[in-house]
């Protein structure tokens, strides 16, 4: 397979009956139709994943055959309904997978205290942007439940090798760090959402996301700061969606960098062509994704490997695991 002929992966992620994320599936009708150049290795690698590997059978059998050999299952129609609006509340009975954005519709209006929880959220997501001191972060922590729960868990998950359980915040940021706080606090804001059946999915989306971003920003040479603004933007670029607000509102009592900033309210600068590069793959839009490659001078080859590490990084933050968090 050569740099300048190879396919760039076009990956949906499908929730399952009650709207976690759960499968792959690639739909083998936007594949070459003689098969060149389609990366069947990586193929095999994602089907040893946590998810279900499924395919969209095209008109080519071989390239139906070979998808099968990887270890990938044709999804047959009535296995599979689409959602783009909301979760539906009944299903057929054959129905297994919903595919869709269903998850980017506006959330439930907040009530009592989930509106509490949602605004001690903005309030968190401002703080750890601001670099702000750890007690301050501690003291709202303590104030919700929910939130300190799920940093714990996630700290926890991570196995760093301390040989005894996380039980303080004070603790978890002194193995953290803050830099790995930062990223672990932005991921748990979209984990932590009770009542909002989109979460689950919406952490999929964001992780998948957050580190396509960082790794892409990787490839172009970039280095470490680059590359954790990077992630930074994939993080910050679904608020707007999670909270039921314009971005802009969102970020505005936010600190981040002008380019930060520039990337996610206008597609501006190089970050903004990597949110141009995730944007167009969950789209589907092939020739956009081609497109948005050649901009940043990257192969569909050197694509496709960011794509299996961030589907498979996501996965495990999903599964409340905690892999590594730097590329």
């Amino acid at each position: 397979m050569t740099a300048s002929t190879a396919t760039a992966l076009l990956l949906q992620l499908l929730a399952d009956r009650n709207g976690g994320p759960a499968a792959l599936l690639l739909d083998a009708s936007r594949l070459p139709a003689d098969g060149a150049d389609v990366p069947l290795n990586l193929f095999e690698e994602l089907a040893n994943g946590s998810m279900g590997c499924y395919y969209r059978a095209g008109a080519n059998d071989a390239l139906n055959q070979a998808c099968a050999q990887a270890g990938w299952t044709t999804l047959a129609a009535d296995r599979v309904q689409r959602a783009d609006d909301a979760l539906p509340k009944e299903l057929p009975p054959a129905v297994q997978w919903i595919e869709g954005d269903w998850f980017l519709a506006p959330p439930p209006k907040p009530v009592g205290t989930q509106a509490a929880s949602r605004a001690l959220a903005l309030q968190l997501v401002q703080l750890v942007s601001a670099d702000a001191d750890t007690h301050e972060i501690e003291a709202l922590l303590r104030q919700d439940p929910t939130l300190s729960y799920h940093l714990l868990r996630l700290v926890n998950s991570l196995g760093m090798g301390t040989g005894r359980r996380v039980t303080s915040f004070s603790q978890a940021i002194l193995i953290l760090g803050r830099s790995q706080l930062r990223r672990w606090l932005n991921l748990m804001l979209f984990s932590s959402r009770e009542g909002d059946k989109r979460s689950a999915m919406l952490l999929a989306r964001v992780a998948l996301r957050a580190r396509s971003m960082e790794l892409l920003s990787k490839a172009c040479g970039e280095d470490k700061q680059h590359q954790e603004q990077a992630f930074m933007v994939g993080m910050f670029s679904l608020l707007g969606v999670l909270f039921g607000m314009p971005l802009e509102e969102v970020l505005k009592p936010l600190t981040i960098s002008e380019a930060v900033q520039q990337a996610l309210l206008e597609h501006g600068g190089e970050m903004g062509q990597l949110l141009c590069v995730v944007e167009s793959a969950e789209r589907a839009d092939q020739s956009a994704l081609d497109g948005c490659l050649a901009a940043l001078q990257l192969d569909a080859d050197t694509y496709n490997r960011i794509v299996i590490d961030a589907v498979l990084w996501m996965q495990d933050v999903t599964a409340g695991k905690a892999g590594s968090a730097h590329a």
